[in-house]
C-alpha cells in the first residue's frame, strides 16, 4: 500500500431534482438513507476517504441542486472537476434526457479529460429494467462513460459506482503522467476526515 498524501479527486454530481443525487451521496459517505430527504439548495459538500488499488484517495464530492433556478451555478462546481456522476431516475425518461443535456454542457465547459459516469437510480422502484437499460447503456458507451444501476434505499450499486469513478480518474492521471497526489493547481488542501457541509462556496474546500 502507498502511504503519504492522499490523491485528491474532485467529483461533481449532476442531475434533475428528486432523482436521488443527495441520497446516493449520503448513502455512500455516511451509509444513511431517508425517504424524506430534503432538496439540496445550491450544493452540499462531502468527502470520503477510500483506498483504490493500494492508493489512498480523498474523494471530494460536490452534490449540486437539480432545480432549474440553480442551473446557472453549475459551472462553479464542475469547473476543474476530475469526474462527473450524472444521475437520472429510472422511472422518469425526462430525467435521462436531462443527463444528455448535462453531458453536452460538460463537453463545452468542463475539462476535456473529465471522467463521466451515469447512474440510473431508484432500481428498487423499477419493475422492469431491461427496456430502460438498453438506450442508457448504449448512450453511456457512445460518450465513453460507464453506466450503473443504483438504489440509495437498498444500498445497491453505489460502492461500485464511486469506486469505478476513482479508479478511472487514477488511470486517466497515470496516462497523463501525473503521479504526485498533490500535483496540479487544483490540489489546494487535504481533507483528513469525512465531512458534510451545505451551501459553502467551493473556493474554500478540497479540490476547489
Amino acid at each position: 500500500m502507498r502511504f503519504g498524501t492522499p490523491l485528491q479527486i474532485k467529483l461533481v454530481i449532476l442531475g434533475d431534482g428528486r432523482v436521488g443525487k443527495t441520497s446516493l451521496a449520503l448513502r455512500y459517505v455516511h451509509n444513511v438513507f431517508s425517504e424524506k430527504q430534503m432538496a439540496t439548495i445550491q450544493a452540499s459538500f462531502l468527502t470520503k476517504r477510500l483506498t483504490v488499488d493500494g492508493q489512498v484517495v480523498s474523494l471530494c464530492i460536490w452534490d449540486t441542486a437539480g432545480q432549474e433556478r440553480f442551473h446557472a451555478l453549475g459551472p462553479i462546481y464542475y469547473r476543474d472537476a476530475d469526474a462527473a456522476l450524472l444521475v437520472y431516475d429510472l422511472l422518469d425518461k425526462d430525467s435521462f434526457d436531462r443527463v444528455q443535456s448535462w453531458v453536452r454542457e460538460l463537453k463545452k465547459m468542463a475539462s476535456k479529460n473529465i471522467v463521466l459516469s451515469i447512474a440510473g437510480n431508484k432500481s428498487d422502484m423499477a419493475k422492469s429494467l431491461h427496456g430502460n437499460m438498453q438506450d442508457a447503456e448504449m448512450y453511456a458507451e457512445s460518450i465513453g462513460a460507464t453506466h450503473f444501476v443504483t438504489s440509495a434505499k437498498l444500498n445497491a450499486g453505489i460502492e461500485e459506482t464511486f469506486m469505478d469513478i476513482a479508479r478511472r480518474v487514477m488511470q486517466q492521471r497515470a496516462a497523463e503522467g501525473i503521479d504526485n497526489p498533490a500535483s496540479g493547481p487544483r490540489r489546494k488542501s487535504v481533507v483528513i476526515a469525512d465531512k458534510e457541509t451545505a451551501n459553502t462556496p467551493p473556493t474554500s474546500r478540497c479540490c476547489s
